[in-house]
């Protein structure tokens, strides 16, 4: 299909327009599109411009903690607005990437919710992005099937896990559509699309359009989305109220505005997710140049660590003051050919889960299918008939602003073995997104972007802060990384093969993976740079 037939005023689409792209892609969709970048693209771009000046505020030592100008919001009573009968029992959730095979999996799973991202577990191709908008959209239509490359078919069970979509975060834009000159921002393409093409359908089949809400760094973040809702439902003529978010706490400016970010989304909030990966790695970042915050191995870096304790139990607490489902975190763990890495997955989910339900958490997240009936058994011996537990009040949860930034763990460690993996998995990572494939299956783990973020920031904080050493006693130097970093591209080589290295996509992933490292100027996102090489 020629672009030109979309023959949108201002707009221009620079994808190619595949067979079936232009069911999407339509005239409507595009002005729609096009109404909600004009209107809020420049808040957009000055709330990124606020979060550059609070990192130099940190920089400076000017640590966060609760808002004074707030307060009224934090003591005063008032509840989330009207949760739908479809999401009130969360106890177990999966999440994944937008390809077909996928789609049709996880909503087969067994969870209560799938969670399609085109987000994080994503690489955002122009391809998986439109390819997944129309998987989507036949999902809920009941019209998708999928058949692989050894004739297995795949096609919808009776009964389906309530889908909920995650678009890309604020600071990212989809560089294939322009918007009178400018790159649309991602979040509002991905929104856009699916609210535009399916939000009355899912209404219709007693559902709704349900959303993830990734990477909100403060309230007013929180307010230009409720304000992006507002305008899309009256565009479409939705009633108000319909769009219904969960926000993913996962950064850790985020934690000191939990009551506020509720409160800006009331009328569309319906709860919060414990995004534990994006946490660490937001950590690591806001106090980067900061020594007294160095991380030790990211496996040292565990919930019942003091901050990260805080953070979660104090989740729990606000989200069940103000009436919302509180979500725990990811399990990475993914099956393994060998018994005995099983059974230690097994072991390791188990706990996690259980731990997470005694908490008060409401439900919890899985990256596998594998994984479902293990978080479902932990939570259904908390829950038992309930749909949540959300009587659990913590009243007695004492958390403060130091309780949030208090990142020493004790007896924490940096090993050769834990940088030489940061390293491994970063080029690993890096290259399989490259690939177009953002959910990357590495040493019995799902790794998304959160993982490989968390691998280059500790990188860079080792060898940036001077005088981190290992545990051995040698100092992180750039001789030492430079020896760790041939070596372990060639180990990344050898595991991908040879037909697949001589895509040239590792030799890609190396350079930007050490360019982000070396940069005295931390790169807030890899997949910013990365983007550029899609």
């Amino acid at each position: 299909m020629n672009n030109s037939i979309l023959n949108v005023a201002g707009v221009k689409v620079k994808g190619e327009i595949k067979p079936g792209f232009e069911a999407i892609l339509t005239k409507d969709a595009l002005e729609f599109l096009a109404g909600l970048q004009r209107k809020f693209n420049a808040k957009r771009k000055q709330l990124l411009e606020n979060r550059a000046a609070r990192q130099k505020d940190i920089d400076k030592g000017l640590f966060p903690d609760f808002l004074e100008e707030t307060t009224a919001i934090r003591t005063g009573e008032w509840k989330v607005g009207s949760i739908p009968d479809d999401l009130q029992d969360r106890r177990t959730e999966i999440t994944g990437p937008v390809d077909r095979k996928m789609v049709i999996n996880a909503l087969n799973s067994g969870a209560k919710v799938f969670m399609a991202d085109f987000e994080d577990a994503n690489s955002p191709t122009w391809d998986n992005c439109i390819d997944g908008q129309i998987n989507l959209r036949d999902a809920i239509r009941r019209q998708i099937d999928f058949t692989g490359p050894n004739a297995k078919a795949y096609k919808l069970k009776d009964e389906t896990a309530v889908l909920l979509v995650r678009p890309r975060g604020w600071h990212l834009t989809e560089k294939h559509v322009m918007v009178d000159g400018e790159q649309i921002s991602a979040s509002i393409f991905d929104f856009g699309l699916y609210f535009f093409h399916n939000a009355k359908e899912l209404l219709k089949r007693g559902s709704g359009p349900y959303y993830y809400i990734p990477k909100l760094e403060n309230h007013k973040e929180a307010r230009l989305w409720n304000d992006v809702f507002i305008e899309a439902q009256n565009k479409l003529g939705v009633s108000q109220g319909s769009i219904k978010v969960t926000v993913l706490l996962e950064t850790i400016l985020a934690s000191f505005e939990i009551e506020e970010i509720l409160y800006e989304l009331k009328d569309h909030i319906v709860g919060m997710n414990a995004g534990r990966w994006d946490y660490i790695f937001s950590a690591i970042k806001k106090f980067r140049n900061h020594k007294d915050f160095i991380f030790p191995d990211r496996n040292q870096v565990t919930m019942n660590v003091h901050f990260m304790k805080s953070y979660a139990e104090l989740l729990v607490k606000i989200c069940h003051k103000r009436g919302a489902h509180a979500i725990g975190g990811m399990s990475a763990f993914i099956p393994a050919k060998d018994e005995a890495a099983n059974q230690l997955a097994f072991e390791k989910v188990t706990f996690d889960k259980s731990t997470e339900a005694s908490q008060g958490y409401d439900g919890t997240w899985g990256a596998h299918p594998f994984l479902v009936p293990i978080a479902m058994e932990q939570f259904n011996r908390v829950l038992g008939d309930y749909p949540h537990q959300k009587h659990v009040l913590k009243e007695d949860l004492e958390v403060n602003g130091k309780d949030l930034i208090t990142t020493h763990i004790e007896g924490g460690k940096i090993s050769e073995d834990g940088l030489r993996l940061n390293i491994n998995v970063g080029l690993l990572y890096i290259e399989s997104w490259l690939q177009g494939i953002g959910a990357a299956a590495l040493y019995n783990l799902m790794e998304d972007a959160a993982t490989a973020e968390i691998s280059r920031a500790q990188v860079w904080q080792w060898l940036h802060n001077d005088g981190v050493k290992l545990d051995d006693g040698r100092e992180i130097n750039w001789r030492l990384y430079e020896q760790f970093f041939e070596e372990e591209k060639q180990k990344a080589a050898v595991l991908l093969g040879t037909e697949r290295t001589t895509t040239g996509k590792l030799e890609i992933a190396a350079r930007l993976f050490d360019k982000m490292v070396r940069e005295e100027d931390f790169k807030d996102f890899l997949t910013l740079d990365a983007y550029e090489e899609l």
